[in-house]
């Protein structure tokens, strides 16, 4: 679940007006004590933060956990009044670009990117691996789950993306029916010019397979055919005890007005 620290009134004000414009639930933590312990244990549970606070507090108080950019939540902060929204860690790799996107549009804030690719659109697919006749249940559970983590919406996926042993496979089908995604699988040969990206690799999934990860290979297959262009991984594997599921970022020119 999404964590909102405050440390002011006005940012606890600012806080609640959050929750009660996001989709999903976020959690409010109002002058936590002890501050730092508390920022860092949602940070390293992997939960997206939002602090509504000076950035320089931010960055002391995460700077003894960082790891990564491929496993560090993403990380937003807000001024008080709700005038700017600033993605500071994971922006492209975490999510927290986009994510920082949808905030400032919900707040009718404006947004601070530091990050290079400003005027590229990006595009997201899902790659899922599960056992044979796995419940539909347990693969939208993991989606949403990951979904919440990159804080997407299921409308900005446009793709749900599996290896071909999987073509068949009902609860996938059956999941991108209801989401309104595409859904399309790829051969083993396909799937292995990926492999330098994996962030994970299984020999079990090989002996299986043919392929060292079904959901990040796929994910990031489907993102490029998308684009035509280089994905990414924007969230790496997660799993339940049935599934696997990955998100992939590829990036669509858009032309700037003159």
């Amino acid at each position: 679940m999404t964590a909102i620290i405050a440390l002011t009134p006005a940012g606890r004000a600012l806080a609640e007006r959050l929750q009660i414009l996001s989709p999903t639930p976020m959690a409010l933590h109002y002058k936590p004590k002890p501050f730092q312990e508390t920022a860092q244990c949602l940070f390293q549970q992997g939960e997206p933060l939002i602090f509504i606070c000076a950035a320089g507090i931010v960055v002391r108080t995460l700077a003894p956990v960082l790891q990564d950019k491929y496993q560090d939540p993403p990380v937003l902060v807000l001024d008080e009044s709700g005038r700017f929204v600033i993605p500071l860690l994971s922006g492209h790799e975490g999510g927290a670009n986009e994510w920082g996107r949808q905030i400032a549009e919900r707040l009718s804030a404006q947004l601070v990117l530091t990050t290079a690719q400003p005027y590229l659109e990006p595009v997201y697919a899902l790659g899922m691996g599960c056992e044979r006749h796995c419940p539909l249940e347990a693969l939208e559970e993991l989606a949403d789950q990951c979904l919440a983590q990159m804080g997407l919406l299921s409308a900005q996926i446009q793709t749900l993306a599996s290896i071909d042993i999987k073509a068949d496979e009902v609860g996938l089908i059956e999941l991108a029916r209801r989401r309104n995604w595409t859904y399309q699988t790829w051969s083993p040969a396909h799937l292995s010019a990926f492999e330098g990206q994996l962030t994970q690799k299984s020999d079990i999934v090989f002996r299986e397979t043919g392929v060292y990860g079904v959901a990040e290979a796929a994910a990031l297959a489907a993102a490029a055919q998308l684009s035509g262009a280089p994905a990414e991984l924007a969230l790496p594997k997660h799993k339940n005890r049935r599934a696997t599921c990955a998100v992939a970022r590829s990036y669509l020119s858009r032309k700037t007005e003159e």
